[in-house]
């Protein structure tokens, strides 16, 4: 049954991308995905539903890794690191889903943007909370306003979707040790950047 949902997913990602949420019927994917109204039905009341669904299935991988970053290190700095390196991967993790969502957002049921809205913040806030916890504990600068680091570094990362391509001149993962290495860069006292005792040498670093 797991595998039908997926499907239908998968399915209905590459329908979306095509031709858009609104040309596309419930008899459509149903069709596509080579299943009946009645396996559509079981996994989805409808097809606003499973737009909704696409955009949760990205939303709750970040703040799941953002939740584990923060239970997992102890230092504010490790748990920026950890939350940058998860949030620049879910561009490649769940690229379709991503790009489907945004360009369909304007369509999204109003009785689902609450969830969708609360989510959100909870990501959004788990961040400002490490920006604060790093400056009370003098590993971040403290001269920088909290909430508008914390929405740079969502915005700077967000803006991923706009330009990512998995055939591009550099990986998913050396896109996330630049970011990493933006951000510590702007909020660590003095510029300290990447600690090369801490993780290993980005890619980049040997360049001249």
């Amino acid at each position: 049954m797991q595998n039908l949902r997926e499907d239908i997913i998968r399915t209905a990602l590459e329908l979306f991308d095509t031709y858009g949420f609104h040309r596309v019927s419930v008899n459509q994917i149903v069709k596509a995905a080579e299943t009946s109204k009645g396996g559509f039905y079981h996994h989805f009341q409808s097809k606003d539903e499973l737009l909704f669904v696409i955009h949760d299935t990205f939303i709750t991988y970040v703040l799941k890794e953002a939740e584990a970053a923060t239970h997992t290190h102890h230092s504010p700095k490790d748990q920026i690191q950890a939350i940058i390196q998860s949030f620049v991967h879910v561009f490649d993790l769940y690229q379709s889903h991503i790009t489907v969502f945004y360009q369909e957002s304007n369509y999204v049921d109003a009785s689902y943007e609450e969830e969708i809205n609360k989510k959100r913040d909870q990501f959004k806030e788990k961040i400002f909370t490490v920006v604060k916890a790093g400056q009370e504990a003098h590993e971040f600068r403290r001269e920088l306003p909290p909430e508008i680091t914390g929405m740079a570094i969502l915005g700077m990362v967000n803006w991923i979707n706009k330009w990512y391509q998995r055939d591009g001149a550099y990986t998913i993962g050396e896109i996330a040790d630049v970011f990493t290495d933006l951000v510590l860069h702007f909020l660590l006292p003095g510029h300290e950047g990447v600690s090369k005792e801490e993780q290993s040498i980005p890619f980049f670093y040997d360049k001249k």
